[in-house]
């Protein structure tokens, strides 16, 4: 057995399970807040990697003025999503909501092909493609690199949750007739959050179109996004980051191990055997609250 390729394999499968645990937060930051699970996220990353390379190529503006003003332009969307849309929504069954967030994932999913065109579209951000050597271990350098910016975001999304606007939304999570009660504006909150997961999203569509350029598929880091989601508790930031690492570890050794032996296709099976799994055995996930409801 190569150790050494495990090890890299399971090195490399840390950060890139960070990059989808990026993901994941927005899904965790909305439902913290809301109540709701936003299956529209992965088709918000993609926007947002194809909103950076449109401003960036057509507007010939500076990658890092784009980045920003990609962060920007995503945050009010995400506000404005939850405004005319979600808003409409209160009063009517959860199923249908989420149905709803479902249905955006999928307009996006074919309209920013549409509007931009259906090739791959490169962010060139700044990092090198040469790879980096970790003693023995050959290390992508766009993976370590999105890794560790994901951890850092992630970090500070815990210390915001911790902060006091965080412990408002925190608030309104909890019970929200009781936040309006105390002068809490549950709809701004609710809003914040939308607007914040757009920016995680847009976050990791900038890192994922750095690594692998911008296209449709990115929207496919939904399925990833759940997974971890759904293993670290989607009411846990903590979870997020564990269950990221978990993710990426275990599709990565079993695309390096397992795919020479079947002929491929396990990386698009481990986040689904992981989603099903965890609903049998630990529904609330790793860290996920459980809520008793009487009946």
């Amino acid at each position: 057995m190569d150790y050494i390729l495990i090890a890299e394999l399971a090195v490399s499968g840390l950060f890139v399970g960070l990059m989808y645990a990026l993901v994941s937060l927005g899904i965790v930051l909305i439902y913290k807040t809301s109540g709701l699970v936003n299956l529209a996220q992965g088709a918000m990353a993609m926007t947002g990697g194809y909103v950076t390379w449109a401003i960036a190529a057509g507007l010939g503006a500076p990658m890092w003025i784009a980045i920003a003003l990609a962060l920007v332009v995503m945050f009010f969307a995400g506000m404005m999503v939850e405004r005319l849309a979600l808003r409409r929504m209160i009063g009517q069954p959860v199923i249908m909501t989420i149905m709803l967030t479902l249905g955006i994932e999928i307009m996006l999913r074919g309209l920013m092909p549409g509007v931009f065109g259906a090739a791959v579209k490169r962010l060139d951000i700044g990092i090198p493609q040469a790879p980096l050597f970790l003693g023995e271990l050959l290390i992508n350098r766009a993976t370590l690199i999105g890794g560790v910016i994901s951890l850092g975001l992630i970090v500070l999304s815990l210390a915001f949750f911790n902060s006091r606007y965080g412990v408002v939304m925190r608030a309104v999570a909890d019970d929200q007739t009781a936040s309006w009660s105390v002068g809490i504006r549950v709809e701004r909150a609710i809003a914040v959050a939308w607007g914040l997961g757009a920016v995680m999203a847009t976050s990791a569509g900038i890192l994922w179109g750095a690594t692998q350029g911008v296209d449709w598929s990115l929207s496919l880091l939904l399925v990833k996004a759940l997974a971890i989601a759904i293993l670290g508790g989607l009411d846990s930031i903590p979870g997020v980051l564990l269950a990221g690492l978990i993710v990426g570890v275990a599709e990565s050794l079993a695309t390096g191990i397992i795919d020479p032996l079947v002929g491929g296709g396990t990386r698009d099976i481990v986040a689904s055997v992981i989603i099903l799994l965890t609903l049998l055995l630990k529904p609330h996930g790793l860290f996920g609250r459980e809520h008793i409801e009487r009946v």
